[in-house]
């Protein structure tokens, strides 16, 4: 076994599942307060990227200081789509109604990209996202460190949001129970508004790195979404933390699994260890039986 590999591996692994981490965070946090299910997660990651995309292209604008206009954008648009389909949901069916929702809504933004970007493959540039340096005989790739520490800040700013701020109290309540929220003068529908448009605008990031290091179309985030759902499950629906160990967790274990026994059982690792951890835990690392999370 290649020692060298599989520690260039592990370290690859933490820095890209950090990323998953962040993006499967929005995913979880919107389960956690509002029982619905965004299968749209992976597409906006990818129009994410497709901002990125065009301001760097049109307007010569910086990947990362493009996210001053990405993320504020992606917040909208998904205050959007909560205001006008997830909202209106109601009653036991709610969560099973918004795999429908959200999925008609992916195929939508899906369509509207291929006609505004073709079908074609693209991929983000920048001076720095070829560029590498050496420290301690490993090389480091300088976009996914920098991927690394700008999941690291937004994580890091959600959770003063979540455990300083009057809002967070209110989100963590809603977490914990809808109803008692409500008893006590928490307005759940506008929480549950921002969460969406929270769980949304952190794809901006997500999307630019992940354009950055991959070639990537409007059918890339069918394999988006699986590992976001796969995040989600292992770590425990709802669970803030378990989102963000499970992401670092599935990828770190893929490219493991990759060195030692080749590519193909990769992919495939994710979901022997799915199956694996809800063997053992049904509920997932971090979960509930009742699927909700404080």
């Amino acid at each position: 076994m290649n020692v060298t590999a599989l520690i260039d591996a592990a370290k690859d692994g933490i820095l890209t599942g950090s990323l998953y981490a962040l993006m499967a965070t929005g995913l979880t946090l919107v389960f956690g307060v509002m029982d619905i299910i965004n299968v749209a997660q992976g597409i906006l990651v990818i129009v994410g990227a497709y901002l990125s995309y065009a301001l760097s292209v049109h307007f010569g604008i910086d990947l990362f200081l493009g996210l001053l206009i990405t993320i504020p954008t992606l917040f909208v648009v998904g205050i959007v789509i909560e205001r006008a389909f997830l909202g209106r949901l109601k009653g036991p069916e709610k969560t099973a109604m918004s795999i429908l929702v959200t999925y008609a809504v992916s195929l939508v933004i899906e369509g509207s990209l291929n006609m505004i970007f073709s079908v074609n493959p693209v991929q983000l540039h920048a001076w720095y996202v070829n560029k590498s340096f050496v420290v301690g005989g490993y090389h480091f790739a300088f976009i996914y460190l920098a991927g690394f520490a700008l999941a690291v800040v937004l994580l890091s700013a959600l959770y003063y949001m979540l455990y300083r701020t009057r809002f967070g109290v209110s989100v963590r309540a809603s977490l914990a129970d809808q109803a008692s929220a409500a008893l006590v003068g928490i307005d759940v529908r506008r929480v549950s508004t921002i969460c969406f448009g929270i769980g949304v605008a952190v794809t901006a990031a997500g999307g630019m790195i992940y354009g950055a290091t991959t070639t990537f179309n409007a059918s890339t985030s069918y394999d988006l979404i699986s590992r976001l759902l796969t995040i989600i499950v292992l770590g425990g629906m709802g669970s803030l933390g378990g989102a963000m160990l499970a992401g670092v967790l599935l990828v770190f274990v893929g490219n493991v699994v990759g060195v030692i026994a080749g590519a193909v059982w990769s992919t495939m690792a994710y979901y022997v260890l799915l199956i694996i951890v809800l063997l053992v835990r049904p509920q997932g690392l971090f979960g509930k039986q009742s699927a909700r999370v404080a």
